[in-house]
């Protein structure tokens, strides 16, 4: 079983960055980012496989940037350009096989807390 807790969420103002952290207990086959809006449904980010391929969500395409370090057992989100429309709870997910949809959460078993990220106009 695979445990994971993210980390880096906070408030920044339109246009700023941040940057999330999700460390794993072990490096998984597939890694991905959701996020959730308030009154809103789960929405697929970024994922990426151990083999380095990466999906990304066409509303996040040129501002994000997911990496891992799999020596620390560690997924990134590294997010630019933010806007107010990016403001959700973000999660960390994982699967120790390849997950042929990525950015389709029902594929993934394991799912980190959450933090959240709030962009201000």
């Amino acid at each position: 079983q695979v445990q994971l807790a993210e980390s880096g969420g906070g408030s920044v103002q339109a246009g700023g960055s941040l940057r999330l952290s999700c460390a794993a207990t072990y490096s998984p086959r597939s890694m991905g980012w959701f996020r959730q809006a308030p009154g809103k449904g789960r929405e697929g980010v970024a994922a990426l496989d151990s083999d380095g391929s990466a999906t990304y969500a066409d509303s996040v395409k040129g501002r994000f940037t997911i990496s891992r370090d799999n020596a620390k057992n560690t997924l990134y989100l590294q997010m630019s350009s933010l806007k107010p429309e990016d403001t959700a709870m973000y999660y960390c997910a994982a699967a120790v096989f390849r997950v042929l949809v990525p950015l389709v959460g029902s594929n993934y078993p394991y799912w980190g807390q959450g933090t959240q990220v709030t962009v201000s106009s």
